[in-house]
């Protein structure tokens, strides 16, 4: 779900560099020559009944049960309404995501996890965003692919998914034929994961702890790893092997899983454990993308006097610096070393926060 963010110049206009990079076979996605879905343009399902998912809310693993549609608001503190913070064309992500042209990328306000460090928090904690409508999402995403989009893709969605489908749908009808990628923390249900059959091409998910205890701490989700496994394997069910296609001469991804990990400052053995049990679970059946783009918003925040930062950082304060090149070319080497020979890992000055969106 975190956006991520270029390096240096060093890498040509990604940042990023991916170790052994072999591409899945062109067109093998279902997508035709102008990068239509086959059977896109096919009519929604019945607009009755799409919101029913919000009247007891379980869209999470959090299942708090809030009756959003009378006004009630649960764990991620949103509204049935849909907020979007931002819908523009993002070219910080991974190469076959952002390409040349860009990302789709549609930000919403809120979050299922909370995460004590996020660099996003005027948004994830929903102080940004304006509320939105199916109708006008699927606007949003129209004007995407005008815009020459790669892919349409939908940052921090779980809390939204029914609205988020139904958007979709009505692009589709509308002309949408654009892969949808689902950018999430990876904090989701089986059963979400199975409810976006037929709306979401691709994940690009976090796995962001092995240890429930750091989960806990950092995020508020001690099920954070059982959850985030069991999502993982059905993603890889729903959305099948990773694969590519071009797209107006650019490498451009169309299916499958990317599973992101940001290396935490100080917990570099946590992000051994993600990596190795990643591995051992699903093999090459997904591409692992290393981020170091940790980026200490906790420690502006608590220069300027936030209350909470600063007890996150009485009680985790390495988190008030980023990770040193050691930390990540030691977690690069052990991928390396259990035989990984196809991730993205970053090069350059990443964690600035001048390259986090402004919502």
């Amino acid at each position: 779900m975190m956006a991520t963010m270029p390096g240096s110049a060093t890498r040509p206009t990604s940042g990023w560099a991916s170790g052994g990079w072999t591409a899945g076979a062109a067109g093998a996605a279902g997508f035709a020559a102008n990068g239509c879905a086959e059977g896109a343009g096919e009519a929604p399902g019945a607009a009755d009944g799409w919101r029913a998912p919000y009247r007891c809310c379980a869209l999470c693993p959090r299942g708090c049960g809030a009756d959003r549609i009378a006004g009630e608001v649960g764990a991620c503190a949103a509204p049935e309404r849909a907020f979007v913070a931002r819908a523009a064309l993002h070219h910080w992500e991974e190469p076959p995501i952002s390409g040349q042209a860009g990302s789709g990328i549609i930000f919403l306000s809120f979050c299922t996890l909370g995460c004590s460090y996020c660099q996003n928090a005027a948004i994830a904690r929903g102080g940004g965003g304006a509320p939105a409508t199916p109708e006008q999402i699927a606007g949003f995403c129209l004007d995407l692919q005008a815009q020459g989009a790669l892919n349409i893709n939908l940052v921090t969605p779980t809390h939204y998914a029914p609205t988020l489908r139904r958007a979709v749908a009505l692009a589709r009808a509308e002309g949408l034929c654009l892969p949808v990628l689902w950018n999430t923390s990876g904090y989701e249900t089986v059963r979400a994961v199975r409810e976006n059959r037929g709306t979401v091409d691709a994940y690009l998910a976090d796995f962001k702890y092995a240890d429930g205890r750091l989960a806990l701490a950092l995020s508020g989700a001690g099920d954070y790893p059982k959850r985030a496994l069991a999502a993982l394997h059905a993603m890889v069910e729903e959305a099948g092997p990773v694969r590519f296609d071009e797209y107006d001469g650019q490498e451009r991804l169309v299916g499958g899983v990317v599973v992101r990990h940001l290396l935490l400052p100080g917990h570099l053995d946590d992000s051994k454990r993600v990596v190795a049990l990643v591995h051992d679970e699903l093999g090459s059946a997904v591409r692992l993308s290393l981020m170091n783009q940790y980026t200490p918003v906790l420690a502006t925040r608590a220069d300027q006097g936030d209350a909470q930062a600063r007890a996150v950082l009485a009680q985790h304060p390495e988190l008030a610096r980023t990770v040193t090149e050691t930390e990540y070319e030691e977690l690069l080497d052990f991928a390396d070393s259990l035989g990984i020979d196809d991730y993205y890992y970053q090069q350059g000055g990443t964690a600035l926060e001048s390259f986090i969106p402004e919502f």
